[in-house]
């Protein structure tokens, strides 16, 4: 893309100078990001998604089925099966939340713990080839922005 002086812009003057379709281009990063991880992680009940799931109980704080569905992305009554699969495997487990006796807390078990940190590094490797274009301050700030972005999709979806 060039401006009228026939050299790139340095900064674009609006959204529409920026040659990027938002959907192509999700869309791409989403089907590249998955190819990458989902074999580093096909050994998980579920997969990517067994993988996000056990990702999130170890690094985020939302015990609760709800509060992982809704953090997720995953339907309420899709996740139950997810969660039990990783039970089932032994890498979670379902505990009493002291604070409500009526509630379930999901916790990553010992075995799911160190298997979560077998396959973080290969999860990461794939990461790195997915944003390999990026200088590493570019990768920092593309990061941020995109977790901000997915933050705020989110919230606007709930």
């Amino acid at each position: 893309m060039v401006n009228s002086s026939g050299e790139p812009p340095s900064l674009p003057g609006s959204v529409a100078d920026v040659d990027c379709d938002l959907g192509w281009s999700v869309s791409t990063l989403q089907r590249h990001f998955s190819n990458l991880v989902s074999p580093a992680v096909a050994d998980l009940p579920h997969g990517t998604r067994g993988y996000q799931l056990l990702h999130t109980v170890l690094r985020k704080e939302l015990p609760t089925q709800i509060g992982l569905a809704d953090y997720l992305g995953i339907d309420r009554t899709v996740i139950t099966y997810v969660i039990d699969a990783l039970v089932e495997a032994g890498l979670v487990e379902r505990v009493q939340d002291p604070a409500d006796r009526r509630a379930r807390k999901i916790v990553a078990t010992g075995r799911g713990t160190a298997h979560h940190a077998a396959l973080e590094h290969d999860v990461r490797v794939a990461e790195e080839a997915v944003l390999r274009v990026l200088a590493a301050n570019e990768l920092v700030v593309f990061r941020s922005l995109l977790g901000r972005v997915a933050r705020g999709s989110r919230d606007d979806l709930t």
